[in-house]
């Protein structure tokens, strides 16, 4: 390749690299910074269930009050009914993973501006039932009744 070729297609990386991140939100870049943390984190060493419980209960003072209440309960919840799974962050959100890949998580209204916090459930989570089943849920209150109904979720979703 000549130099001036070179030269030509470098701007046409620095204007596709800057369309790029315009089109992701401050919150949006911020999830996909905290999610190369993690990565780099994980591929240093297999991080202990003390060190992931540390960053998950780290995030979850960051949010707020009533949100944090919240949080600090569903990991509760998680932790009693399926306590073989492993409590970390992705993507900087509460999340719960079983042989290292995420199973749930908790996602804070305030993360991206949101009307509402959500739990969701990855892939791994095996939920299936017939052709058509939610993997999120919107989190409005969180009483008794949501309390079992996400109990009987992640029980089935562990396995």
């Amino acid at each position: 390749m000549t130099r001036s070729a070179t030269a030509k297609s470098s701007p046409r990386k620095s204007t596709a690299t800057k369309k790029a991140a315009s089109t992701f939100t401050a919150e949006e870049q911020a999830a996909m910074k905290a999610r190369a943390r993690e990565l780099k984190a994980e591929a240093r060493a297999n991080r202990s269930s003390a060190e992931g419980e540390a960053d998950l209960l780290a995030r979850v003072e960051e949010m707020p009050a009533a949100e944090r209440d919240v949080a600090r309960r569903i990991h509760a919840l998680v932790m009693a009914t399926a306590p073989g799974l492993q409590p970390r962050t992705w993507y900087g959100m509460p999340a719960w993973a079983k042989d290292g890949k995420v199973l749930c998580f908790f996602q804070s209204a305030g993360k991206f501006k949101t009307r509402y916090a959500t739990f969701g459930f990855s892939d791994q989570a095996r939920l299936d039932d017939g052709g058509l089943w939610p993997t999120s849920f919107a989190i409005h209150r969180f009483g008794d009744a949501e309390a079992a109904t996400l109990a009987s979720l992640v029980r089935r979703a562990a396995g």
